[in-house]
């Protein structure tokens, strides 16, 4: 009898899509030269969407869901791996058209895998996740875009989630002034823990739009979009940056070029599923020397994976806190 593992598959039938806890078979795992034994996977937004089915984010059917996860490797085409390496996986399609990181065992492309830097357990990657890492890539585009502790405050929006919590704490002990924006004012001493020095309530950025506002911050990190990403453009200062990479508010963009041609604002477009290898993996090394390893274990929590199916629906509620790390395994 063949070895089966665990996952969490999505599958469709004519009376629509659906996930729930499953096993597979090796050969169901589908192409890849590298054999990963995953130990850890995490919950963005993303997962969120396609274990509820809110949006097409599956687009092939059956599939493991999960964008990202963190193992080791049990087998290996690619000398760049060897059996034993710890590597992580974000993207690339995973959980969308190639079975995710919400299984036991993984085949995936070497060209996907990343080795883990050694100062982190798989446990600590997941707990950083693809949230983290795409937090880390605004960063560093606001820092490529010449935004400095020295300019002004940063706001980080969607604060209390994965992705604006992971900002927080970057930005923060790279010694910034954050002012972190919430639904979730009761969360304010949690966001304040975490390194931001003031905490604003989205009501003041999720209202009608106007062409330009009071100067308030030099740059930002926004994963809300919609109505508070045009709202964050116009509060921004003269000559500032904004890192955009998330849609929980909504697609649409209601701005003007007002931000753009009258104060020189730049708004830079962060995509992190096919981000290239080389700047993949310096965001990787930056987290590894960056991030407080402290206050990102304040912000996390461990499920098992069954849990997933019910905090699908909670953060895309905006009513999931922080990190949740998947301990695939238990």
């Amino acid at each position: 009898m063949s070895e089966k593992f665990r996952c969490i598959l999505v599958t469709k039938t004519e009376a629509g899509q659906k996930a729930q806890l499953s096993e597979i078979a090796e050969s169901d795992l589908g192409e890849g030269e590298v054999s990963v034994a995953i130990s850890h996977s995490t919950l963005n937004y993303k997962d969120g969407l396609a274990v509820t089915g809110a949006a097409p984010v599956v687009r092939k059917f059956p599939l493991v869901a999960g964008i990202d996860f963190a193992g080791k490797v049990l087998k290996s085409a690619d000398a760049r791996f060897k059996p034993g390496d710890a590597v992580v996986a974000n993207g690339w399609g995973m959980g969308e058209a190639h079975n995710g990181g919400y299984c036991t065992r993984a085949h995936v492309k070497s060209d996907w895998l990343v080795h883990v830097p050694p100062t982190f357990t798989a446990a600590d990657t997941m707990a950083i996740g693809t949230a983290g890492y795409t937090a880390m890539l605004a960063v560093m585009a606001l820092e490529d875009l010449g935004l400095t502790p020295a300019k002004g405050p940063v706001l980080v929006t969607g604060a209390a989630g994965g992705v604006g919590s992971v900002t927080v704490m970057l930005l923060a002990k790279l010694g910034f002034r954050v002012v972190a924006s919430t639904g979730r004012m009761n969360e304010a001493e949690y966001l304040r823990g975490l390194g931001a020095a003031d905490v604003i309530d989205r009501a003041e950025l999720s209202g009608d739009v106007r062409p330009l506002a009071k100067e308030r911050w030099a740059g930002a990190v926004d994963s809300v979009g919609s109505k508070t990403l045009a709202n964050v453009l116009a509060g921004t200062s003269y000559g500032g940056a904004v890192a955009a990479c998330g849609l929980a508010q909504g697609m649409d963009l209601p701005s003007s070029v007002a931000p753009f041609i009258l104060r020189g604002v730049t708004l830079a477009g962060i995509e992190s599923v096919y981000c290239p290898m080389p700047r993949r993996a310096k965001a990787w090394e930056r987290l590894a020397r960056d991030l407080d390893m402290g206050k990102l274990a304040s912000a996390t929590r461990t499920v098992r994976l069954e849990e997933v199916l019910a905090l699908g629906a909670e953060i895309l509620k905006g009513q999931v806190k922080g990190r949740v790390v998947v301990d695939v395994a238990r």
